[in-house]
């Protein structure tokens, strides 16, 4: 929860001064390079939290991976060596990002299916929640076989679950209380 807080307040800071600079786009573009990587790179992650790497070596090890950051990218990692807060790197990244979508006005919508969408799906997808969000869209579709069929689209905090999963959960929950 502290972590989460404590993310929140650097992705804030970190944004508000890319907006002074006028580089919040170059700015999102590093922290979405550092979201994706860090998240899905077991070993860099690993190395963020462990207590045992030293801060100047997670500093070299993150500037040898991250090469052309931004300099308020470039201050935002050093801030958070210096506070012992690089474990929430990931963190910090995911939520510029959101704060960056929110200020241009786009959203992403997650469309959770047991196939990879078609190009055709996506556009329809993406028509339908225009229309209900009245703002930009970006589909982003995660395949996840074990929802056997359907689809959960969830955009911000809303999630609609059509899946064919929580069809027959439901129905296992009615036949039980009878």
């Amino acid at each position: 929860m502290a972590g989460e807080r404590a993310a929140y307040r650097y992705a804030k800071a970190a944004f508000s001064l890319s907006k002074d600079e006028k580089a919040t786009e170059a700015v999102n573009g590093d922290m979405a390079t550092i979201y994706k990587t860090v998240d899905s790179h077991k070993d860099l992650k690993n190395m963020l939290y462990s207590p045992v790497v030293k801060s100047q070596d997670k500093k070299a090890v993150l500037f040898r991976v991250f090469t052309d950051l931004h300099k308020t990218t470039v201050n935002t990692i050093d801030v958070m060596i210096t506070n012992n807060r690089i474990y929430l790197l990931a963190d910090v990244a995911k939520r510029f990002t959101a704060l960056y979508d929110e200020f241009k006005g786009t959203q992403t919508a997650k469309v959770t299916t047991a196939v990879p969408l078609s190009e055709e799906l996506k556009v329809q997808v993406l028509t339908k929640v225009k229309e209900l969000t009245a703002k930009e869209v970006e589909v982003e579709n995660v395949v996840d076989p074990s929802i056997i069929g359907g689809f959960i689209l969830r955009v911000g905090d809303v999630q609609y679950d059509a899946s064919i999963a929580n069809k027959l959960n439901k129905l296992k929950r009615e036949f039980s209380l009878n």
